[in-house]
């Protein structure tokens, strides 16, 4: 790890869309929070089963802990967006080193916005749910959550073997 360079790489285009379209997503999870919160009842959702139903109701307040969730998330992995040499990479060489950064990166920043739209998608959800709006995330919520994450991950690293074979 001492002996991998470090890159001045600048953000792609697909990174600054991604990062736009989340942070509209999460402001306007926060504009919507706020604009509701006089109608949003004493209680809101504070905990989720595996088939998306409220199993925890929990004080007003609580909701606030999602979007600053998000915020610490888009913070702390902004910050590691800036360090791709510090990544652990399979096959690493002078030949492929910019690409696999590349893909590194993309790869925290894919996981970055998947996480911080997550986070504004249930600050949203829940006021509906709150205000009686919905009762519930959906059956489908979970899977669809876990089979986006990993997927991204499992295409990352297929693409991250692949660039080291080149």
């Amino acid at each position: 790890m001492n002996n991998r360079p470090i890159l001045n790489l600048k953000m792609t285009p697909l990174e600054l869309l991604l990062n736009v379209i989340t942070l509209a997503a999460f402001v306007g999870a926060i504009v919507y929070l706020i604009s509701s919160w006089t109608v949003i009842l004493s209680e809101i959702p504070a905990h989720y089963n595996a088939a998306g139903e409220v199993d925890r109701w929990g004080g007003k307040g609580e909701i606030l802990i999602l979007p600053i969730i998000g915020l610490v998330m888009w913070i702390g992995m902004t910050v590691l967006e800036k360090f791709p040499h510090v990544y652990n990479y399979m096959n690493l060489t002078k030949d492929n080193v910019r690409a696999q950064y590349l893909n590194g990166r993309l790869l925290v920043n894919v996981l970055k916005n998947e996480i911080v739209l997550l986070f504004s998608y249930l600050t949203w959800k829940g006021v509906q749910i709150a205000i009686g709006e919905h009762d519930s995330l959906g059956a489908w919520f979970l899977p669809a959550f876990l089979l986006i994450n990993f997927g991204s991950m499992v295409y990352f690293i297929v693409r991250s073997v692949r660039l080291s074979k080149d």
